[in-house]
């Protein structure tokens, strides 16, 4: 079911998106969830819709797509991912120019008053989880191969990032953070949005088990990220929605009027509960923990329909602050209310992308199949 749902999704709608719009971070969970499915299947199936993106990624010359100089922008920083995965399956000269790139952006890229990459130019000053997922798990993966000692300023991003935005009272993580205070969002006093979002937790969740998954062999300070994992997960699965084994769009007002059971997110939180739990960051109950979250989504959101397979239930975007595109809203303002108004969409790349990642998780377990990170 999951996997002939994950083929006519990247046979159909994933060319769609991409001849849409510009290459986006979307494009790039997507190919991560293509080439987890390639590993832990072993079907080259994967490797083409893998393949057949990169066309839209780099041009003849090299070019990568929507990149612009000078632009500090941390959610491209993640098309190095979709870059190595190309770069491994091909060889191709002009993918491992866009890995490096994508690296070096890293290099001079503006930090907030904490060491925190900041989100963008747009966004000055500002933490959102979102980009520990954008920025770190292709961070760390750089370091491995380079060889390089600089572990500590990502343990240091994770560590700032949770004092800025862990909520001791709800055991939750807020969206994001204004260390210099002047978003109309942010709290006055500590800086913070307002408002638990469902994906933002996830994103953060996901760059733990991943950066985990390549740190261990490297640093001590990698197991700092156990004790961030588990905290968090900790704290999200108290507000577990009964029925449905999901998660809800704004995770701890389970009252508020148009809350639903959001899929991204949620696949997002099961990939961490099974790759923790695979990794040994967590005990096993944490892995049955995700396949229910897991089967909780097939049986509530996938759908059978006349034109095939659909997932239904995903958030299709929100944010923090005004964005530069005429198609963002003007009143994003971190409330629970402002996140239940986003739109919710079906087969949305978000969505997806993150139950194919999730589905990788728990074909390994099943396959036995042995990967280290």
């Amino acid at each position: 079911m999951w996997l002939e749902y994950f083929s006519q999704y990247m046979e159909t709608a994933f060319p769609r998106f991409l001849s849409e719009r510009p290459w986006n971070y979307k494009n790039d969970l997507c190919v991560t969830g293509a080439a987890f499915l390639a590993d832990v299947t072993g079907n080259p199936r994967w490797n083409r819709y893998i393949l057949d993106a990169g066309k839209w990624l780099v041009d003849e010359d090299g070019g990568v797509a929507n990149w612009k100089e000078d632009e500090n922008n941390i959610d491209k920083v993640s098309f190095g991912k979709s870059l190595r995965i190309l770069r491994d399956l091909t060889g191709d000269g002009r993918y491992g120019r866009g890995v490096e790139k994508a690296y070096a952006f890293l290099e001079h890229y503006p930090r907030t008053a904490t060491g925190n990459f900041w989100h963008k130019d747009i966004y000055p000053n500002q933490v959102w989880l979102d980009g520990l997922y954008m920025a770190m798990p292709f961070y760390a993966k750089c370091l491995a191969e380079n060889g390089e000692d600089r572990w500590d300023d990502i343990m240091d991003q994770f560590q700032s990032t949770h004092c800025l935005l862990w909520n001791e009272k709800t055991g939750l993580y807020l969206h994001g953070c204004d260390v210099s205070r002047k978003a109309d969002w942010a709290d006055p006093v500590t800086g913070r949005s307002p408002g638990v979002w469902l994906r933002a937790e996830g994103w953060f969740l996901m760059a733990l088990a991943d950066v985990y998954g390549l740190a261990k062999d490297y640093t001590p300070r990698a197991e700092e990220l156990v004790l961030l994992i588990k905290n968090g997960l900790d704290g999200l699965l108290q507000y577990q929605d009964r029925e449905s084994h999901m998660f809800l769009q704004v995770v701890d007002h389970a009252d508020l009027p148009g809350n639903y059971p959001e899929t991204s997110g949620s696949a997002m939180t099961a990939y961490a509960l099974m790759k923790g739990a695979r990794l040994g960051m967590l005990g096993d109950s944490y892995w049955d923990k995700g396949i229910e979250v897991l089967e909780g989504i097939r049986r509530t959101r996938l759908k059978k329909e006349e034109d095939g397979w659909h997932l239904h239930g995903i958030c299709a975007s929100a944010g923090l602050g005004a964005g530069p595109d005429p198609h963002n809203r003007k009143d994003r303002n971190g409330t629970p209310e402002y996140y239940i108004s986003e739109a919710q969409m079906t087969d949305n790349q978000h969505g997806a992308a993150a139950c194919m990642m999730a589905v990788s998780e728990q074909l390994r377990r099943k396959g036995n199949h042995s990967c280290s990170h």
